[in-house]
């Protein structure tokens, strides 16, 4: 295409620009953006006041789970093992048998229990009335010596009685001796004058000789007396030492024979505690569930060998379940004792209704086998849980399915 020349000063004219049409605006959808957006606040404001509400109103965790007693059940004596009558989740209830004992010694050591009682009553009986029999021996030999006491002093009493008679018959001798002794000397004297028979002098000496022999006589007889008073007198201190000796040793013999019938009474009881002792040990053969559970673990079988202290059986008790929810220490300022809860049962999908028991002593790292030492230095500060027990509100439908260590998740209503 051929260039065309333009004058020179002669201006070009620029050709004209078409102007585009306006573009409509979309009001509708930029309308429902901003309602969905507007709404969307609004959810999340009621959400999040909501929770707010919520968490004033609910103290909730879910580091909990259910807790109760679980018993561990073991024999009381020893033995082997003749039958075992459990399984491991069997349900049994309080005195059930769970296993038993072969019997054969305890037997034995009841019967030898028995002989050894029967001994010990058989000595009692020997032995207790010789209370009575020593008490009336010690009266009847006290009896004696007083009596024997008294007949000495009254021989003694004769004993003296004769020594004064013979003493003074001896005075009596004696002056009938001297008086003989003069008529026989004065005789002498007048049958040499003639005055006098030689037969009367004869009888004069024989009158002499006759009161010196009896004063002889009562002299042997005073000594004789007089030895007599001496052995009345020995034979009285003796017996004075017999009634002393007997008085003194009644008592003690008493006491002895008492004290030996409280040894054979305490022997006799001591056999009666052993028999008795036998008795129950004979009992303990047959192991009995102790409360009414569930067998959690089974660890014994027929042949076995057991001990007492030898954990055969672990039963989980089925009543009175309790909840044991470990809270953050920054929620329990406004939990207390008696605030109702709701528990969630995780593997159930169960809600109960439950109220707080208790509070726990001290932080779960407290009671932990190695607790924390802070003052070692190496401090970090960490929010501690404390154990809070939860009860579980009775005759609710779902309890009998509860199990020891289940999960749950509390919620106790706080305000």
């Amino acid at each position: 295409m051929a260039q065309q020349s333009v004058p020179q000063g002669a201006s070009i004219a620029a050709p004209p620009v078409a102007t585009a049409a306006p573009t409509p605006v979309a009001r509708p959808a930029t309308g429902r953006r901003r309602a969905i957006v507007i709404g969307a606040a609004v959810a999340v404001a009621a959400v999040a006041v909501t929770y707010w509400l919520h968490a004033r109103r609910y103290e909730g965790t879910d580091d909990a789970q259910i807790d109760g007693t679980i018993s561990n059940v073991g024999p009381r004596v020893a033995g082997t093992v003749s039958a075992v009558y459990v399984i491991e989740n069997q349900s049994v209830k309080e005195g059930d048998v769970l296993a038993e004992i072969d019997p054969t010694d305890l037997r034995i050591a009841v019967v030898q229990a028995k002989a050894q009682l029967a001994q010990t009553q058989a000595q009692l009986e020997a032995e207790d009335p010789n209370v009575p029999i020593t008490a009336a021996s010690n009266v009847s030999a006290t009896s004696t010596a007083q009596s024997d006491l008294a007949a000495a002093e009254a021989a003694l009493s004769a004993a003296r009685t004769e020594v004064a008679q013979y003493s003074s018959q001896i005075v009596q001798a004696e002056a009938n001796d001297r008086e003989a002794e003069i008529e026989r000397t004065r005789s002498e004297k007048l049958v040499a004058q003639g005055a006098v028979s030689q037969a009367d002098v004869d009888q004069r000496e024989n009158a002499a000789a006759a009161t010196a022999a009896n004063l002889d006589a009562l002299k042997h007889s005073l000594d004789g007396a007089k030895a007599r008073v001496a052995q009345q007198q020995a034979q009285l201190v003796a017996l004075q030492s017999r009634l002393v000796e007997v008085k003194s040793n009644a008592p003690r013999q008493i006491a002895t024979r008492k004290a030996s019938v409280v040894f054979r009474q305490a022997a006799y009881d001591l056999a009666d505690a052993q028999l008795a002792q036998a008795e129950k040990n004979l009992s303990y053969t047959r192991i009995l569930a102790p409360v009414t559970g569930i067998v959690a673990k089974k660890s014994v079988a027929v042949g076995d060998y057991i001990s007492p202290g030898q954990q055969i059986v672990a039963i989980a008790q089925t009543e009175g379940l309790y909840v044991t929810a470990d809270y953050r220490e920054t929620q329990l300022e406004h939990i207390a004792p008696g605030q109702p809860a709701t528990i969630h049962v995780d593997a159930l999908g169960l809600d109960l209704r439950g109220s707080v028991e208790s509070l726990g002593g001290a932080t779960g790292s407290r009671l932990s086998v190695l607790p924390p030492e802070n003052a070692t230095g190496n401090y970090v500060k960490v929010v501690q849980r404390i154990p809070v027990r939860v009860k579980i509100d009775p005759g609710q439908a779902g309890m009998d399915r509860l199990r020891i260590g289940m999960s749950v998740d509390p919620e106790v209503t706080v305000r």
